[in-house]
């Protein structure tokens, strides 16, 4: 034991290995940006698994957990997924859990979009959120994030960075889309990032 002080006076950590259950690069990216290189991530294809996984439920919190149970019940390792929803106040919240299939199966974010602005022709209140939750399975226990940024929706699509809605969402105190940001000026109000913000405080205080 003297020896072992002698030679190696610091603890010693192995970074956190995660599968993250996704086929979505851009959710992918804006993650790998958030956490810095705090942990190591293995996106779907890295780790060999190429499936569609179902997102069957009415709810963010039990499609989240549907996805990160899938990819434990494959591999048995830690992973976490993600299931991020708009929801818009004058639609009843819709298109909440539907929102990548807002406008059909084919998943075109054009025509959600498209789609979206029409239902809110007549609407004067356009407010909205975007709403992520993310699951995370670790030692076999099972734990939930939820981030939330409130804001509201514009009237025509700006900007082209992002993806999904971006183009089309405005967050409060500010007045540009997402889509007008960068990666740095959107992850101050990021639903997203506020997720995995309470991710890394969890698996930081697992340290101490």
């Amino acid at each position: 034991m003297q020896a072992y002080k002698k030679y190696f006076p610091f603890r010693i950590k192995f970074m956190q290995q995660l599968i993250f259950a996704t086929n979505n690069s851009n959710k992918i990216k804006e993650i790998k940006a958030v956490l810095k290189g705090k942990f190591d991530i293995i996106t779907l294809e890295e780790a060999g698994i190429d499936i569609d996984i179902p997102e069957p439920h009415d709810t963010l919190e039990a499609n989240a957990f549907e996805k990160a149970r899938v990819i434990y019940g494959l591999t048995k390792k830690n992973c976490f997924s993600e299931d991020t929803g708009l929801e818009v106040q004058a639609l009843n919240n819709e298109p909440g859990v539907k929102s990548a299939r807002y406008a059909g199966e084919k998943r075109s974010f054009k025509d959600n979009i498209k789609l979206l602005l029409t239902n809110l022709q007549q609407e004067e209140n356009r407010k909205a959120r975007f709403r992520t939750v993310i699951s995370l399975i670790l030692n076999k226990k099972e734990y939930q994030f939820e981030g939330i940024c409130e804001g509201y929706i514009a009237k025509e699509e700006k900007g082209n960075n992002g993806f999904g809605y971006d183009a089309v969402f405005i967050p409060a105190d500010s007045n540009k889309t997402f889509a007008e940001m960068n990666m740095e000026e959107k992850n101050k109000y990021s639903h997203r990032k506020k997720a995995v913000q309470k991710l890394i405080d969890f698996l930081d205080g697992l340290e101490h």
